[in-house]
């Protein structure tokens, strides 16, 4: 069925099948990045190799997962920590950042096309338990060394706008890529430093036994002086005891027809995104207006078709403003997972060696697995040795799928039912904040009422006209002059004669 990664992938030429007999250093059976990376890393120190695909090169879960690539690994690091130590997870933490740059640095410097490499991933937590976000951010970056932040729910839901988030933590140098055509571009930088791949090889068996190994194939053999087994769940028959030790895990995802202006207003943040430990949704945003979306598990492998409803379904629960999104691409893809959930990776019998198991975060641990295995094998260094501790350990065969499958059940009814009920609490908070708001609007009305009943504000007699004012009694009055008799009064003084 195609994907969307083969429907955007980089043209390349099919490589032919083997149809001789052959001898090399090293024969790896399996071109996905794990075997990719193997191969190429061992044929940069100058040794021959052999690459044996049974189908095309990274026709599986390297060319068909969600392409993000971060640190750590499948298995929580406080399990890692409980198995090995704080020590010793410390290294292998360093490990798996080791393998991010490795990833990071061979596109940029090779300039792979088509890859398209964009940085971040978000950690969205369902349920509002900051204190737990905030220790995970304080042992990572403290305790592991790694760049991360801690973002409030409101700096998550101005990126995602859902009320399905609280906090989250960032991992801003993570980032997401086309996972086929990094792939196919490996391939290609394998075989310009030498190795041969050969497309549609199965290795029909193997003979490990002395210093010169043989494989068989449909058309032609290979003897070599190591054996690099790099097909996970695909082992089969070939090496039926190390098959044995993974558990097959199908996953689900589909790509949205283009949604426009509609999905960047929705989800504005272009990193990676993950809301889930195990079960739920992984998604980011592909071809600039598309929704590239995953999630479900099942330890069988059933038609994808039959969960492009679900997932739908999911995408509306989350982002219910985007409305109906229709789908253009479904498939399915499926990882080896050790039941300690951590890579196998080492020498299992002499020149006899295994990458397997990366369960799901496996674009870091693929690269890394590649460089331990090229040094370990050139030139003899022992860092493989840190992942002794997870030992291969029988998966419990058809119980073993079905216990699985029952516990992803278990998880994912438990992560909804939390998420549902921290939604509900928030809900319920807000509610009752706007009745106390409520209540303290009334209670300030109330005040007012009983203040106005106390003092009551009647309307005062309008204030008098100046012209109306009654006269000043203290004000002097006009007071008519006295008449007075002039008689004599004008005459001259000496006239006058005294009676």
């Amino acid at each position: 069925m195609p994907t969307w990664y083969t429907a955007s992938m980089v043209p390349v030429p099919a490589r032919p099948p083997l149809t001789y007999d052959i001898d090399v250093d090293v024969c790896v059976i399996g071109a996905g990045l794990a075997g990719l990376t193997t191969a190429r890393e061992i044929a940069r120190r100058g040794w021959s190799v052999a690459v044996l695909e049974s189908r095309r090169i990274a026709w599986s879960a390297s060319g068909r997962n969600d392409g993000f690539v971060l640190p750590g690994f499948a298995a929580p690091m406080e399990q890692v920590v409980s198995r090995v130590g704080f020590e010793h997870a410390k290294a292998l933490w360093a490990l798996s950042e080791m393998g991010l740059r490795y990833v990071g640095n061979t596109i940029a410097e090779a300039r792979l096309p088509g890859v398209a490499p964009i940085a971040g991933w978000l950690k969205a937590s369902k349920v509002d338990d900051g204190d737990q976000v905030l220790d995970d951010a304080q042992v990572y970056g403290e305790e592991f060394g790694t760049e991360i932040e801690l973002w409030p729910t409101e700096r998550v839901r101005d990126v995602l706008k859902t009320n399905h988030y609280f906090h989250a933590l960032h991992l801003p140098r993570a980032f997401h890529i086309h996972p086929l055509n990094y792939a196919l571009g490996l391939a290609e930088l394998a075989e310009a430093a030498g190795a041969r791949i050969f497309e549609d090889s199965p290795a029909l068996a193997i003979d490990a036994e002395g210093v010169r190994k043989r494989i068989a194939t449909p058309s032609g053999r290979v003897r070599a002086g190591h054996i690099v087994l790099a097909c996970s769940v695909h082992l089969g028959s070939l090496a039926p005891r190390i098959a044995s030790t993974l558990l097959p895990i199908w996953s689900y995802t589909i790509t949205s027809a283009p949604l426009g202006p509609r999905l960047a207003a929705a989800i504005s943040y272009r990193g990676g995104v993950t809301d889930t430990d195990l079960a739920n949704n992984h998604y980011r945003v592909v071809g600039n207006d598309r929704l590239l979306w995953s999630g479900h598990t099942t330890t069988w492998e059933a038609d994808p078709r039959r969960y492009v409803r679900r997932l739908q379904a999911d995408i509306a629960a989350v982002y219910p403003q985007l409305g109906e999104v229709e789908v253009e691409h479904v498939w399915s893809g499926v990882l080896g997972n050790a039941l300690h959930r951590m890579p196998q990776i080492g020498e299992v019998s002499g020149g006899l060696w295994l990458a397997s198991g990366f369960g799901g975060h496996g674009i870091n641990t693929t690269a890394m697995a590649g460089n331990i295995l090229a040094q370990a094998i050139v030139e003899g260094d022992d860092t493989w040795r840190l992942f002794a501790p997870f030992e291969l350990v029988w998966a419990g065969g058809r119980v073993g799928r079905a216990a699985m499958q029952v516990l992803y059940w278990w998880v994912d009814t438990r992560e909804r039912l939390a998420a549902r009920a921290a939604r509900q609490r928030e809900e319920e908070d807000r509610r009752v904040a706007e009745r106390a708001a409520l209540r303290e609007g009334e209670h300030e009305v109330d005040v007012e009422a009983r203040l106005g009943a106390v003092v009551p504000q009647a309307e005062l007699p309008a204030e008098p006209e100046l012209a109306e004012l009654p006269a000043d009694p203290l004000a002097p009055k006009d007071v008519a002059a006295p008449s007075i008799d002039r008689a004599g009064v004008d005459e001259p003084l000496a006239a006058r004669t005294p009676e």
